[in-house]
């Protein structure tokens, strides 16, 4: 580590304290963006794999120019009446499904994922949630509590119940097919049940629609879908995080029409503002409306006219630059270069994803599985000495991370490609 680096780091550590995370061995000091480039301070470019919020590209020059124009001309909070929230709200309830009709605006995915929490249990005036035992939701004290990831997939809130996350590649007892869908049916039912007989009752299910922190695992056939109609004959509501799945990050605009479930609340943030912070719970307007008729829920930066404007500017983007498209055809590309790369490098044992949302789980041996985890955290930094920024997730973080920005385009995946192969083969 060079000298500025590690002033630079001590100076964060007595500002920010000693825990505050940071990626890679050796940190990286950024100091611009543009498109799928991060430079570094000492003028070094990075091809970012890793970064899903600056969803159409960092500092994209039609983004910053909305936030510009209206930060110039306006900019209060919702209390007054105000067109751009207005049709920026009509734009995104265009996009879903019929029934959900009605968004409530916030600052940041666990925001969102606080109050969506909220209109369930107000709606069905229990407090009890099922989770998957290795997600995370955000970083409030509520969301916190269906957040086990970092607690050792045990959650210590007495309203929360977990579940297994529905796992192909590593399926309990050899099951596969409708035998493993039903297993975990069947996990989904035993903690409906154990929160029915509860003082909290059970009041709904939240789940990543793609279960992006688990690991990215191929789900079930069907799983879903059956999952959510269990829930809805127990009287629950059924809650799609769609923070990292969504605005067409697996190819298809919502993670859960992939999957093929259909919620009652819908979260969003991260890219929704490509870096400027807004978030949002899209819902049925009579769960909307009986919950602001009882509670006075009110953001004062929630849905402001600079953060609608930057959000309706990231949607013109990805309409005239055709973004899902080509998450569809640059990550199908990338994943069938990383199965071409397991012909020669037995270390990748699974490859997997949506889009521009691509997992690659390493293993020490194809036949038991066993995870590769050190040999993760070795290439993840190997990458970045070579440029090219991505990460790792999963229950042994042996799966590559990787979530470009929309516009990542064939020689950007080509070169991901030589570069990962390059580290491979040494060793």
């Amino acid at each position: 580590m060079d000298e500025r680096t590690a002033k630079l780091l001590a100076r964060r550590e007595r500002l920010l304290g000693a825990g505050a995370p940071l990626f890679y061995d050796e940190p990286l000091h950024i100091v611009r963006g543009e498109g799928v480039w991060l430079y570094a301070a000492d003028g070094r470019r990075y091809l970012d794999c890793y970064n899903n919020v600056p969803h159409v590209g960092h500092c994209h020059p039609d983004v910053v120019a909305a936030l510009a124009r209206q930060a110039a001309t306006l900019n209060v909070h919702t209390r007054y009446l105000h067109e751009t929230i207005l049709d920026y709200s009509e734009r995104l309830l265009a996009t879903f499904a019929p029934h959900l009709d009605s968004v409530l605006y916030a600052c940041t995915g666990s925001e969102a994922n606080d109050q969506a929490l909220r209109i369930a249990r107000h709606a069905t005036g229990h407090r009890g949630i099922v989770c998957t035992n290795l997600t995370y939701h955000g970083n409030t004290t509520a969301v916190d509590a269906v957040s086990p990831l970092f607690y050792g997939r045990v959650t210590p809130h007495p309203d929360v119940r977990t579940m297994p996350w529905p796992d192909a590649y590593r399926a309990p007892q050899g099951l596969a097919g409708a035998a493993l869908c039903d297993h975990y049916l069947a996990c989904l039912d035993a903690a409906i049940a154990e929160l029915a007989a509860s003082d909290a009752g059970f009041a709904g299910l939240i789940v990543c629609s793609i279960f992006a922190n688990e690991g990215l695992p191929d789900v079930p056939a069907g799983f879903m879908a059956a999952a959510a109609a269990r829930v809805r004959a127990a009287g629950g509501l059924v809650i799609a995080d769609e923070v990292q799945a969504g605005f067409g990050r697996t190819g298809t605009m919502w993670g859960h029409d992939l999957v093929g479930f259909s919620p009652d609340i819908v979260t969003l943030g991260k890219p929704m503002g490509n870096g400027h912070p807004i978030s949002a719970v899209v819902t049925r307007r009579e769960l909307l409306d009986a919950f602001r008729h009882d509670v006075m829920y009110f953001n004062t930066f929630g849905g402001n006219p600079v953060s609608c404007a930057v959000a309706s500017a990231v949607l013109d983007v990805m309409e005239r630059e055709d973004l899902l498209a080509n998450a569809r055809a640059q990550g199908d590309y990338v994943r069938d270069g990383f199965r071409r790369l397991a012909e020669r490098h037995a270390v990748i044992g699974d490859v997997r994803g949506a889009g521009l949302w691509i997992g690659v789980e390493l293993v020490r041996d194809r036949a038991t599985r066993e995870p590769a985890t050190e040999e993760t955290r070795r290439i993840v930094n190997r990458m970045k000495e070579r440029g090219i920024l991505m990460n790792r997730i999963g229950e042994f973080d042996n799966v590559l991370k990787m979530r470009p920005p929309m516009p990542f385009a064939r020689e950007h995946a080509e070169l991901l490609l030589a570069t990962v192969d390059e580290v491979l083969g040494a060793g």
